[in-house]
């Protein structure tokens, strides 16, 4: 670009040739100028505003950070009381249990001085919290976890109790104290006797009940059948295995009801009175055996009946 200059002092004219770069020089010198006039008119228009407005912006934040301080007190006391009162509800569970603890001990035949010696072993501790003044968080906390490790120790000691039950129960589902007829057995007890065929002196290895043909008989406990069949002295013979090298055999039955191998409960019908076999009428020869070898099962059938009869006429 050429620019000629005229002037009344110059004898002749001038001319001034600019280049691209002169044009940046000056538009880069042109916007300098104006960011650093923009820079001094916001520097002294916000330290202005900041003298005029300054305790009103202070007040605001001030009164902002209060209300947001109470929201969150208020927040955290709120929470406080909702654990103060589930602590309360987890301590009246924790008396529940107690109670329903106890109860379950005497159930089990536990006695109150063997339950203490288990709280005593377990470090168990009971009782609820009671508290004179309102409790921080941390108070809170200690108060949860003690109370959490009660309800833990309370638990274990019903756990106890409920396998002592269930250990009971199936104790007693597994001894033949149920009658497998309803019916006296003192026809021929268990021992020597006299024969009723040779008349000689022979041993008796069971119990005779007298019943009509038909009469059902019924499984003197639970177990399973190992042998459904006929015997030559037995005549039909049931026999099932409770367990711990116990047994009952069901003798001179006249129909069998069960199969070997099928798993029977207590009372369940297991065959029907007959006279088969080496016998000289109806009747059920009843037999326990232990590792093979007879035993005498009035003790049993004495706890049947005696069990029948609280049944029967409860207090």
């Amino acid at each position: 670009m050429h620019i000629i200059l005229v002037s009344n002092r110059l004898a002749t004219a001038r001319s001034i040739t600019l280049t691209w770069r002169h044009a940046f020089l000056v538009a880069a010198t042109l916007f300098g100028s104006v960011l650093v006039l923009s820079s001094l008119f916001s520097y002294f228009t916000v330290r202005h505003a900041a003298e005029v407005r300054l305790p009103f912006l202070q007040d605001l934040v001030r009164a902002t950070n209060d209300e947001e301080a109470q929201r969150s007190k208020a927040f955290v006391r709120e929470n406080l009381n909702a654990m103060a009162v589930k602590l309360g509800e987890m301590q009246a569970q924790l008396m529940r249990l107690d109670t329903i603890g106890e109860r379950l001990a005497g159930m089990a035949g536990f006695k109150p001085m063997q339950i203490k010696a288990f709280e005593q072993k377990t470090g168990g501790r009971g009782g609820p919290l009671i508290l004179p003044m309102a409790m921080s968080s941390t108070e809170l906390q200690r108060a949860v976890d003690a109370l959490a490790h009660q309800v833990e120790e309370k638990s274990d000691a019903i756990s106890l109790i409920e396998s002592q039950l269930l250990e009971d129960r199936i104790r007693k589902s597994l001894l033949p104290t149920s009658l497998p007829v309803e019916a006296q057995w003192n026809a021929s007890s268990f021992g020597w006797r006299v024969d009723p065929f040779t008349g000689e002196r022979a041993m008796h290895e069971g119990v005779d009940f007298v019943a009509n043909p038909g009469t059902v008989i019924r499984a003197a406990a639970a177990g399973i059948v190992v042998s459904a069949e006929a015997h030559p002295q037995y005549g039909n013979m049931v026999e099932i295995d409770h367990g711990n090298a116990l047994t009952t055999r069901y003798a001179h039955a006249s129909k069998l009801l069960v199969k070997a191998g099928q798993m029977v409960k207590r009372g369940q019908k297991v065959a029907e009175v007959g006279s088969t076999g080496r016998s000289t009428g109806a009747h059920l020869h009843f037999e326990v055996r232990v590792d093979g070898q007879p035993k005498n099962p009035n003790n049993f059938l004495k706890m049947a009946q005696a069990s029948q009869r609280s049944t029967s006429h409860p207090r």
